[in-house]
């Protein structure tokens, strides 16, 4: 099982300087995706926002610079929202990413879990599903074929029209990720694609049928759910000891809880729940190295997964205490994961 982080950026939305307040953040995120490199983690994924608390509105500009800087790290984006862009552009900017990084890189495409982005780029919201279903279905023409005949309601058609550069890797890897909606597992297994679902609430068991639902419509449409990679994208964070990992991540996540909760009407939530959420049927993955270790084995005898992605870097979590977190989580949790998925003759 590949094991990774992920991260939106989070930035201060109250700094009083935003050009300075992103360069910190772009200087601390190389800095991350560098040691989570040294550290052997195989996966670093980076999330599309156009929100004033998150840096990340250019994932392929980011992934870019950490390509040339890294070696063995597996680069995606988590996510693309493909639906307010142009599968044309987010396909050659991933294949020149991925020539920088010797093949290396993902896209991860979704709707995306906030709307900025589509009046911002001149979408219609009551066209979000339709949008998506077209720019898919463009994309994976696009890294199936050099030249490509397309067309549908949302864009011009395209007749005949070759797209470059091609990327070193044939074809270049596309996940989709899901969150709640069984339609949307659904679709990802009749098409064949790998699947990555957010778990960042509740007891992440209840997503078992969305895996089963996924693996289902896979057979149904032809494909081999045995060669189809799935992962869980979770929230969570790992320290020297599991009072001292829960105390420092607290405030940092549930600041950012909180205030997307306030957009959604959601109740706030406090320590107790934080808490609660941190025990073995929670979503949250925050402890010690053994701790962690244990819950991510524990949750691949649910899913069998293939990918587990943890999102560590969740608002304003100090750098030095998530470079540490990041160590443990390469030198400590990583080996006891595989050395128990090993013995329990799971693929490792």
């Amino acid at each position: 099982m590949e094991l990774g982080l992920y991260t939106f950026a989070d930035v201060d939305p109250n700094a009083a300087n935003k050009g300075s307040e992103a360069k910190r953040r772009v200087d601390e995120l190389l800095a991350e995706i560098r040691l989570a490199d040294e550290v052997g983690l195989d996966v670093f994924g980076l999330g599309e926002h156009h929100r004033p608390d998150y840096m990340a509105s250019s994932p392929a500009t980011l992934l870019a610079a950490a390509a040339v800087q890294t070696k063995n790290i597996r680069l995606t984006s988590a996510v693309t929202v493909l639906s307010s862009d142009d599968p044309v552009r987010v396909f050659q900017q991933y294949a020149t990413v991925d020539l920088l990084s010797g093949g290396r890189v993902e896209i991860m495409a979704g709707r995306g879990s906030f709307i900025e982005s589509f009046p911002l780029f001149g979408y219609d919201l009551d066209d979000y599903d339709l949008l998506f279903a077209e720019k898919l279905q463009l994309l994976m023409e696009l890294i199936e074929n050099e030249t490509v005949t397309w067309e549908g309601e949302t864009r011009k058609p395209i007749h005949g029209r070759s797209v470059y550069p091609r990327p070193l890797q044939d074809p270049l890897p596309l996940w989709i990720a899901v969150g709640g909606t069984p339609q949307s597992v659904a679709r990802a297994g009749y098409l064949g694609l790998p699947m990555a679902v957010a778990i960042i609430g509740g007891e992440p068991r209840r997503f078992a049928p969305f895996f089963d639902l996924y693996r289902q419509s896979a057979v149904k449409a032809g494909n081999d759910p045995a060669s189809l990679k799935t992962s869980i994208n979770v929230h969570g964070f790992i320290h020297d000891t599991t009072e001292s990992a829960a105390d420092i991540f607290y405030a940092p996540q549930a600041a950012v809880m909180n205030r997307i909760g306030r957009e959604r009407g959601w109740p706030a939530s406090g320590r107790e729940h934080y808490d609660a959420m941190r025990g073995p049927h929670g979503a949250l993955f925050v402890g010690d190295p053994e701790a962690v270790a244990e819950k991510i084995v524990a949750h691949h005898r649910i899913f069998n997964n293939d990918r587990f992605l943890l999102q560590m870097a969740i608002g304003l979590v100090p750098h030095k205490e998530l470079m540490r977190a990041i160590e443990l989580y390469g030198t400590k949790v990583a080996p006891l994961v595989r050395q128990a998925l090993t013995a329990e003759g799971a693929r490792a």
